[in-house]
């Protein structure tokens, strides 16, 4: 199969999803985007599953009939196909440390909201992992999820203490991760930023109301 152009096959319930578009809006060009929809269970389907065997969201795919999965892999892609408004970093150090502050928020922080989300939900039993398995939950992940998020904004807030932006000095994905971390914990495990974390709240207010936050 070819297409003519980048397709981004999402979800609006999908963080990771979010992620991208997220990550799109940014760079202000235009990809269509087709919604699976994940209450229906659609991303099980076998027209989905030619997709994406994984049956996760986002997965985009290309002109050549391709597909590329994973949000970093597609991150990779479209930062090297519209080189402008870099959010990968510009040089050895930037990539570097936007490398490292995104891996740090996805591990510290949007992976223990997921964790609690999918190990406390009644519709998710027998799904706490997403992808092609199925795994039951392990309901007293739960505290210790939340423990985990709680420590994340307590170490973010330290860090936005000292720089403008999650990796330093300009906004980038590691920006993108963090918010959409805050968002997911906030609606999915009513964790909110605590009020005495006054560093990340500055950052969040300017950060959220950046065009892409809203995609």
């Amino acid at each position: 199969m070819t297409i003519e152009t980048p397709i981004l096959y999402e979800s609006k319930g999908s963080p990771n999803a979010r992620r991208v578009r997220f990550f799109i809006a940014e760079k202000d060009i235009t990809i269509p985007m087709k919604a699976v929809d994940l209450g229906a269970k659609e991303q099980f389907s076998d027209a989905y599953k030619a997709i994406n065997p994984r049956s996760q969201v986002p997965a985009l795919t290309l002109a050549d009939g391709s597909t590329i999965t994973e949000v970093l892999a597609i991150w990779r892609y479209l930062e090297e196909a519209y080189p402008q408004t870099p959010l990968l970093g510009t040089s050895a150090k930037t990539k570097a440390l936007v490398t490292l502050w995104e891996r740090r928020a996805e591990l510290d922080g949007f992976a223990p909201v997921m964790e609690g989300v999918r190990n406390g939900i009644a519709g998710l039993k027998g799904r706490a992992l997403s992808g092609p398995h199925a795994y039951e939950q392990i309901p007293e992940l739960v505290e210790r999820s939340k423990q985990r998020v709680a420590n994340f904004y307590a170490d973010f807030n330290e860090r936005l203490a000292a720089v403008p932006f999650v990796a330093g000095e300009e906004f980038s994905a590691a920006d993108i991760t963090t918010l959409v971390t805050v968002d997911f914990a906030t609606n999915a495990l009513k964790m909110p930023l605590p009020a005495e974390h006054t560093a990340f709240q500055q950052w969040y207010d300017k950060t959220s109301i950046r065009p892409g936050a809203s995609a």
